[in-house]
């Protein structure tokens, strides 16, 4: 615990903004200088896209503020899901959350840095393409999906189970 807030799930955020930050700054000073399409699979190709918008390049629209809003979203919500681990049910719970925030402020950093979030992992198939995407963008989406399956099938204790501290349940 560092100030009440567990420390596995904004580890697990830091590795994350690590691995996203350094995969970014690989594709833009070496792999795409100068950028091009990188064929790696018949189905997988290294791209560079700047995207000024949110998921699947939504928001679009090169705005002057986007950049400062989208961020200040991102760390309205990163705030709220770090105050989140501090109650966070489980491993799988905490992991997602920790998964999530690195995700968003690894976008974050991008805005700040470049005006545009950097994505370049390219996926097709049958000649249609999924939007281009990075590391943090994965990341978000995985803990995205861990948490909803956590909350489907994790078999955490809800308030229905809870006990009155003897063993015996409450129920609701």
């Amino acid at each position: 615990m560092l100030f009440g807030f567990p420390l596995p799930p904004l580890l697990l955020a830091l590795v994350v903004i690590a691995l996203d930050q350094a995969s970014k700054w690989w594709i833009l000073l070496d792999v795409m200088s100068p950028p091009r399409v990188i064929p790696v699979t018949g189905f997988f190709n290294l791209v560079l896209v700047w995207n000024r918008g949110v998921s699947f390049g939504v928001m679009n629209n090169g705005g002057n503020w986007n950049a400062w809003i989208l961020s200040a979203i991102a760390l309205v919500i990163a705030g709220s899901l770090v105050w989140w681990t501090r109650t966070a049910l489980g491993w799988v719970q905490k992991a997602a959350l920790g998964l999530i925030i690195g995700g968003a402020l690894g976008n974050v950093v991008d805005r700040m840095i470049h005006g545009a979030v950097v994505d370049f992992l390219d996926f097709s198939v049958s000649g249609y393409h999924w939007p281009a995407f990075n590391v943090a963008d994965a990341s978000i989406t995985l803990g995205a999906v861990l948490l909803i399956a956590d909350t489907l099938f994790g078999g955490n204790k809800s308030a229905d189970n809870r006990t009155d501290g003897g063993g015996k349940s409450t129920g609701a």
